[in-house]
């Protein structure tokens, strides 16, 4: 009855038929496990490029710190002596009023960068390092470590 009401009426209804809806699904389906694990990838790389610039920045501080100090925080003041003076011997002489950084970057992850003076890992005075995505030693891929030690790229 309501169909012929909307013929005279001069309305013409008109849609997708299932079998037009279900194709449309299969090719975002299709379209999504191509491009899916390609995009993940890359977030996984941009992760572990964010680790490295956050290295790169706290070892500019670090050096200010040894500058003025005359050696680099132990590790038993971590890498909050760059923000806050310590108050754990040795007490910095000479620290910089408004602290080395503003404040400590968080990994990608969410959790603090570990900090280890003097090295136990690098060959250099001092270790920062992540844990990777599951905030335990060791793992594969993105749950992998990355130290200020290693390589760009290369991870433990």
């Amino acid at each position: 009855m309501k169909l012929q009401l909307n013929k005279i009426q001069g309305i013409k209804q008109s849609g997708f038929s299932l079998i037009e809806i279900m194709v449309v699904l299969v090719i975002i389906g299709l379209l999504v496990s191509i491009v899916a694990p390609n995009v993940l990838d890359r977030a996984d790389e941009a992760r572990v490029q964010k680790v490295q610039a956050d290295f790169a920045a706290i070892a500019t501080s670090l050096k200010m710190y040894r500058l003025d100090n005359y050696n680099y925080p132990t590790s038993e003041q971590g890498l909050e002596a760059l923000v806050d003076k310590p108050t754990i011997d040795p007490i910095p002489g000479n620290w910089k009023k408004n602290g080395y950084l503003e404040d400590l970057p968080l990994d990608p992850w969410g959790r603090t960068y570990l900090y280890l003076s003097p090295s136990e890992f690098g060959e250099g005075e001092y270790d920062i390092y992540s844990l990777g995505a599951d905030g335990v030693t060791g793992g594969e891929d993105q749950n992998a470590d990355i130290g200020s030690w290693m390589k760009a790229g290369e991870k433990e």
